[in-house]
């Protein structure tokens, strides 16, 4: 890699409900596929920091960050994933962003494989940060 290649970071939350169901947002862009809140770092942006506005701006709420459970490198974006568990900060309403077009909670089973994969790893959390490649 040299200095010059571009290269992708992003970070999104787990946030359950009480049923222990995953928060997932449908995207209006690209495939309209289902996933977790977050995305893009901002140049000087932490990772923590991408996460925190990122919640703010497709939620519309705050969330506390509990930890880091995840690093996953996707191949098919060039692009390295953090994945931290996380819980909303107060009981106001969700406010979906234009970037979304549904929000819901899923079980587990209902997650894609990939999903499947960083959302238990974070679940299971166990002290140590997990990785893979995708």
């Amino acid at each position: 890699m040299s200095f010059e290649d571009t290269y992708r970071l992003s970070a999104h939350a787990v946030i359950t409900n009480e049923m222990g169901e995953v928060l997932q947002l449908r995207a209006t862009y690209a495939d309209r596929s289902w996933g977790l809140p977050g995305g893009a770092l901002d140049p000087g942006e932490t990772v923590h920091e991408a996460l925190l506005r990122e919640c703010r701006e497709e939620l519309g709420r705050q969330v506390n960050i509990d930890y880091l459970s995840g690093v996953y490198y996707h191949r098919v974006y060039s692009s390295h994933v953090f994945i931290f568990r996380a819980h909303f900060a107060d009981s106001a309403p969700i406010t979906l962003s234009d970037e979304h077009s549904e929000m819901g909670y899923f079980p587990l089973e209902q997650l894609s494989p990939v999903q499947l994969q960083r959302v238990r790893d974070c679940l299971d959390f166990d002290g140590r940060v997990r990785s893979a490649k995708f």
